[in-house]
């Protein structure tokens, strides 16, 4: 898998490089502004981003406006938004452009090298990876669609948008899969999910939910 690293802190560009080179990863390239970055993507051959948020010259959000401009530039491009910072605006349209293959974590909050592979893997593969301080800080609206999921049911699809299959939803929320299941099931009815698109499902509810 081809991934480009849009990163300024050389440090953790650096680190980034190694360790997805060390796990099965081919690093095209590492940059450290949008411009770069887009060109790249421009050019082909990416198969996926980790995108920082603050980048050169203004350290605001060019990063997630670079991961916008990314996915416009080929569709559902895999990002992976990784920063100490969360941009509410420019993350909820990244986030809920109903494509899947986005992730958003904090740097501070990751402490495990695995976790954050198995993100990167999931955000490729078309799936989410959320932190919940991110979930938390885009916060639901009154006339969202999720108002019609009880408290448990918004629970099981939080786990959902951190990327967590069915068994280890069970296991952090101390239930077992087939209530997982029939929760999840419940949450696909209340958003109107059509039955017949039972392999994007999952996907779209996240989506709604971040959308929401």
């Amino acid at each position: 898998m081809r991934v480009v690293i849009v990163e300024d802190s050389a440090v953790l560009a650096e680190g980034l490089n190694l360790l997805l080179s060390t796990s099965g990863f081919e690093v095209v390239a590492t940059v450290d502004q949008a411009a770069p970055f887009l060109k790249i993507v421009e050019e082909g051959g990416t198969d996926a981003a980790v995108v920082d948020i603050r980048l050169p010259p203004t350290f605001r959000d060019e990063g997630v406006q670079a991961a916008l401009a990314a996915r416009r530039l080929v569709p559902g491009l895999p990002v992976l938004v990784f920063s100490q910072y969360v941009e509410q605006v420019y993350a909820r349209e990244l986030l809920s452009d109903g494509r899947g293959g986005v992730g958003y974590l904090l740097k501070d909050r990751v402490s495990r090298v695995g976790d954050f592979i198995d993100a990167l893997k999931r955000v490729a593969a078309g799936g989410t990876a959320i932190d919940p301080d991110v979930i938390g800080q885009l916060l639901v609206r009154r006339d969202s669609p999720l108002t019609r999921l009880t408290a448990r049911e918004r629970e099981v699809l939080e786990q959902m948008a951190q990327g967590l299959s069915n068994a280890e939803i069970a296991a952090k929320l101390v239930v077992t899969e087939r209530a997982v299941h029939k929760h999840i099931g419940n949450i696909f009815a209340k958003l109107d999910l059509d039955p017949g698109d039972s392999g994007h499902r999952r996907v779209r509810a996240v989506l709604t939910y971040l959308d929401a």
